[in-house]
């Protein structure tokens, strides 16, 4: 079966083809890094997680781009407040952010571009822009562009310019020729001396949010790729901006395949820091072990909204026993070598290449599950345990995650017995089996960090 996914812009599933052959292009957009990330930001991440790996199992070579917007309003708030600068702030939440990721068996991206290594580019581009009219100076200094110039924009979204206009509220302030005009670079304001700041043709300032990725995209990417994807929150205006600002430029279409992840919500709401109803990775991962966190977000679509309870995780962690009780009972073969014909197998690949469907997927695994407790054969065993690798899940030891229980369940005294294990085998050169021990104690919740003095440890 051909893979097939469903695309924002044509508002259909459609047959997937990569523009190059065999070569995937995929630019996703990261977090901005002001914060812990919440439970929405892992969504995103685990979601496009697995289209990679899918990507990458379907014998796809993946070029994936996922940002890190460090240049923000919200960012530059909080450096403030901290007393801290934007730098050390941004790479304090990078750095944090890798360690959720990990914990959560997230594949770091090919390439992780920060927004403030690219802002020649992003004048490159905004200087194109102005010689094609499609922006212009204001008279407080930013620069803006003119939405009703670029003939396609509503096309993401399917919104109208009309409707769009006569949802507005807000009058045009600053020098705007219409409310709907959006800034791609803001003047440094005197009112404000410890703004971050850049010199630019236009004075010194700062490139609005929208202009980041459409240049990090185009730089590490090309001016057209293949998939484009990031949290259904981004699909107006974020997303619609980019479309304006790349194509506006370029004359070529940005992106083939756009891609948004439905929100989590928690009582009906949307889970959000705006609303203050959000719970960060490590707080989950206080409660729960990483992999539970991961199985709960994939038994969901992508797209579809997910619900978040200590219920329906107690209950994510309950099913997820059920597999891998199997195979503690059934020793998986090593090595095996995927057969797509095998019935099982090939039911898997239909569900996943039909718009990377994981709930079908994982009722394949279930169904699988069963007949190695009836077979007892340690072939479907092995091929449950390969089936599950292509979702990142079933690679800890089978005993170890049944009778860890939580992140809470390891007491002191067994983070400091596996911290032990692990110098022993690092002392006897066993780099294998030291980082077999460290990624386990991270998918529990557990943080290693090597210093002079020794190994200290922390939950996440």
């Amino acid at each position: 079966m051909t893979l097939r996914i469903y695309n924002s812009l044509t508002r259909r599933v459609d047959t997937f083809a990569p523009l190059e052959p065999g070569h995937v292009r995929m630019y996703v957009c990261g977090m901005t890094v002001y914060d812990l990330c919440h439970l929405g930001h892992a969504r995103s991440m685990v979601a496009f997680d697995v289209v990679q790996r899918w990507l990458k199992a379907s014998g796809y070579r993946v070029t994936y781009v996922r940002n890190v917007t460090d240049i923000d309003d919200k960012i530059i708030a909080r450096a403030l407040k901290n007393g801290e600068t934007i730098r050390h702030l941004t790479d304090r939440m990078v750095d944090a952010l890798h360690e959720d990721a990990d914990a959560l068996k997230i594949e770091r991206p090919t390439h992780e571009p920060r927004a403030m290594d690219y802002v020649p580019q992003m004048l490159d581009l905004i200087g194109k822009l102005e010689r094609k009219g499609l922006a212009y100076r204001s008279a407080n200094g930013d620069v803006n562009y003119a939405v009703r110039q670029f003939d396609g924009y509503g096309k993401l979204s399917g919104k109208s310019l009309d409707d769009l206009r006569a949802g507005e509220r807000v009058a045009v302030d600053d020098g705007k020729h219409d409310p709907l005009d959006f800034v791609l670079w803001k003047a440094a304001k005197a009112s404000e001396p410890d703004e971050a700041k850049w010199d630019s043709p236009y004075g010194q300032g700062r490139p609005g949010w929208h202009i980041e990725c459409s240049a990090m995209s185009c730089e590490m990417l090309g001016e057209s790729f293949d998939i484009h994807g990031g949290g259904a929150d981004l699909q107006f205006p974020h997303h619609e901006n980019e479309i304006a600002q790349s194509e506006g430029a370029t004359g070529q279409p940005l992106a083939t395949v756009w891609m948004h992840n439905g929100f989590v919500r928690v009582d009906n709401e949307k889970m959000s820091k705006s609303l203050g109803n959000f719970f960060t990775i490590r707080e989950v991962l206080q409660k729960y072990d990483a992999e539970t966190v991961r199985f709960f977000i994939l038994r969901a679509h992508y797209r579809s909204p997910l619900n978040y309870s200590d219920a329906h995780l107690d209950d994510a962690r309950s099913a997820l026993k059920r597999l891998y009780t199997a195979l503690d009972a059934v020793a998986p073969a090593a090595d095996v070598a995927m057969d797509w014909a095998e019935p099982h197998a090939a039911r898997f690949k239909a569900a996943m290449d039909e718009d990377f469907g994981t709930p079908e997927a994982v009722a394949v695994l279930f169904e699988l599950a069963g007949e190695v407790n009836r077979s007892r054969s340690a072939a479907l065993a092995g091929l449950l345990k390969a089936l599950g690798a292509t979702l990142g899940l079933l690679q800890e030891d089978p005993k170890a995650f049944l009778q860890a229980g939580s992140a809470e369940g390891l007491d002191v005294a067994a983070i400091e017995a596996q911290i032990a294990a692990r110098a022993a085998a690092k002392a006897a050169k066993n780099w294998a089996q030291a980082d077999a021990i460290r990624q386990a104690l991270l998918g529990q919740g557990v943080v290693l960090k090597d210093g002079p003095s020794g190994t200290t440890w922390e939950r996440v």
